[in-house]
């Protein structure tokens, strides 16, 4: 019964093994991780890198190609990590992501009805040159305007919370809320809401996304799409002068390069290795392997308007199909994630263990039941979407091959660029698609984006959830800021989306960089961004 879903995980095996760098011995053993794992460390106490040193170029490699910089238009944490580098938010989360602290506003309060927040920004900060300005301070006008851009233009509704703002002077800016979000804070952290100059956004049209310019650390020289992005250091950075002369990101969708890449020297810092590339970077006492939990979840969604999986028994009959622990294990077979129940990660502190009982049971024999109970005892035809990375790739083959021998269902697998995944994805038009969500502790971040009625035709909601007791709770848990009674709203949202079986939420992935030893203050976050220089960071070469 199981031969064609096992010769399917066999298969994937075989090709990640052969895949690095020629070597044909099996994955490591728990006993090989943790000696590679001792060596390691004994090696980076062994580091002496001295005194901070300026000069260099930082090369970051993103396992997918970045397709737009505007910040309103993104849609990945691919363009996020650039824009993020050249571009500062009001607030920002700490390292721990336990508490908003100052960034380009010095201090805010909050009025007692919770509708206006008044900021003073700090006085001391630039734009980085443009063709259309030459590096002027930055204003509360400026603020004014990108947030509201991003109130009106943000391809994932990333402030819309927002009302307006209003510029009482130059330091000074209160944005008023329709009614009380207790989310509007950690949303002024996001990529999708940095600062940014109206001359340069209005004289570059549709072009400003490849002419990114912001007040942070490193100004965008160059955008070549599917080739990299290269920024150079600010001087005129209000936070410290960067140590580094720039840095430079490259598309690497193959893990394996990725580290290859690493020993030859030809990039500093690989994101986002998973597969045989996590095995070479444990073993490899030239490179460090830095491994944190992620907030983050990697799941199956399926069309709640059209087609087959709009009936419910047809998702429950496909959830019941699939064994999760066991795709999980075909896909990360070096532990680099655990596996999932829920649509929120366990990191969440609206995470609720006790549904994770909810989750459907591997079942196939319940699985035909249902399926021929929905009209459709014969099977039929699916595309899923992915995007073209590894972990994609082996999770829709496995889904193929447990969906043919269970259900009949033919599995059309379709991978693409992340820029015409993204656009799939929200359209509505997928069958299935098929991705991973990560942000904040927040379950806002997560439900709200990927459940909420009023986020249908964003890349979260993209296959068209929509539920009024859902809403109700998620609108509810907004309205305060007591977290506990926010995460009792967020746990009964949370039981009634998974009974709806929107989808599979089948892992809960790490966060693993892989680092060359020259590279030195680096800090790795539970969300995945890189900070390279802030008041807390600034990060080097050694020589």
């Amino acid at each position: 019964m199981k031969k064609r879903i096992l010769a399917a995980i066999a298969a994937l095996a075989a090709t990640a093994v052969l895949s690095a760098c020629g070597s044909d011995k099996p994955a490591s053993t728990a006993a090989a991780t943790e000696q590679a794992s001792t060596a390691q460390e004994t090696a980076k106490e062994e580091k002496t890198p001295g005194e901070p040193v300026s000069g260099g170029v930082l090369t970051i490699s993103l396992s997918s190609s970045p397709k737009n910089l505007d910040p309103v238009k993104y849609t990945g944490t691919y363009e996020s990590q650039i824009i993020g580098t050249v571009c500062d938010t009001l607030v920002e989360y700490n390292t721990e992501l336990t508490e908003i602290q100052p960034g380009l506003a010095k201090s805010w309060k909050v009025s007692d009805d919770g509708l206006a927040y008044t900021f003073t920004l700090r006085d001391d900060v630039y734009f980085q040159p443009g063709k259309f300005q030459e590096g002027r301070k930055m204003t509360a006008e400026d603020v004014k305007y990108s947030l509201e851009r991003s109130r009106q233009l943000s391809a994932m509704n990333r402030l819309d919370m927002l009302d307006h703002c209003e510029a009482v002077s130059e330091t000074e800016l209160v944005c008023y809320l329709a009614e009380p979000n207790a989310v509007f804070l950690t949303a002024l952290t996001d990529a999708g809401n940095v600062i940014v100059p109206k001359e340069e956004v209005e004289g570059w049209g549709d072009d400003f996304g490849t002419h990114l310019v912001g007040t942070g650390p490193f100004a965008l020289e160059s955008f070549e799409l599917d080739q990299q992005a290269v920024l150079k250091r600010n001087d005129k950075y209000w936070a410290a002068k960067p140590y580094l002369d720039g840095v430079t990101f490259k598309p690497v969708s193959d893990g394996n390069q990725a580290v290859n890449a690493l020993r030859t020297g030809e990039i500093n810092l690989a994101t986002s290795l998973s597969g045989e590339a996590v095995k070479i970077a444990r073993e490899d006492q030239s490179v460090e392997l830095m491994e944190t939990p992620g907030l983050h979840v990697a799941y199956i969604y399926f069309n709640q308007k059209s087609g087959p999986t709009a009936d419910i028994k047809v998702r429950e009959a496909i959830i019941k199909a699939v064994n999760v622990d066991e795709l999980t294990a075909g896909v990360y077979q070096y532990n680099e994630a655990k596996p999932a129940s829920l649509p929120l990660p366990p990191g969440s502190w609206g995470y609720d263990s006790s549904l994770e009982s909810e989750k459907p049971a591997y079942d196939p024999e319940g699985a035909k039941k249902l399926l021929a109970e929905a009209g459709y005892p014969d099977g039929f035809d699916l595309n899923i979407y992915i995007s073209n990375t590894e972990a994609r790739i082996k999770m829709a083959t496995l889904f193929q091959a447990y969906l043919k021998q269970n259900l009949n269902i033919n599995v059309n697998i379709n991978t693409s660029e992340w820029g015409t995944f993204s656009e799939i994805a929200a359209s509505g038009k997928a069958d299935v698609f098929a991705m991973s969500w990560t942000w904040y502790p927040d379950p806002y971040f997560f439900l709200n984006k990927l459940f909420h009625s009023s986020s249908i035709g964003s890349l979260g909601n993209g296959q068209g959830f929509e539920n009024k007791e859902v809403d109700q709770y998620l609108d509810d848990a907004l309205l305060t800021t007591d977290q506990a009674k926010r995460a009792e709203l967020y746990k009964k949202a949370l039981a009634v989306i998974v009974k709806q079986y929107p989808g599979i939420f089948y892992a809960n992935e790490n966060v693993n960089w892989g680092v060359s030893s020259n590279v030195q203050g680096l800090t790795q976050r539970a969300d995945g961004k890189v900070k390279i220089c802030t008041p807390d960071i600034n990060v080097w070469l050694s020589k």
